[in-house]
């Protein structure tokens, strides 16, 4: 493990990560620091937790609505990809549980 310093909205963090993840970590942290800026400088959201969450909720909303750049499922999002594993479960659930027998 190692530990970093980031800085996000003015704000220092010590984190900790593993070597190979700090790049990522980093980029990260400057991705959200940007996305909360963005918000508190447009100046119509006050106090640094209501900016975090709309920072995370607007982040969620652009992770889930990402398409995959190819392979068979790269037309739909990630929610649509949830959506239909979620239903393929449900299938094999039902097709799994033993059925009734009339006898």
């Amino acid at each position: 493990m190692i530990h970093l310093d980031v800085s996000i909205m003015g704000q220092p963090y010590k984190l900790a990560c593993k070597e190979d993840e700090e790049r990522a970590l980093r980029e990260a942290a400057a991705f959200l620091d940007k996305k909360m800026c963005a918000i508190r400088d447009a100046g119509k959201i006050k106090g640094n937790d209501r900016i975090a969450v709309m920072a995370a909720l607007g982040m969620a909303a652009e992770f889930l609505s990402a398409k995959a750049p190819q392979g068979p499922l790269g037309d739909m999002s990630m929610l649509e990809v949830q959506t239909k594993i979620g239903d393929m479960h449900k299938v094999l659930d039902s097709a799994l549980t033993p059925q009734e027998t009339l006898f």
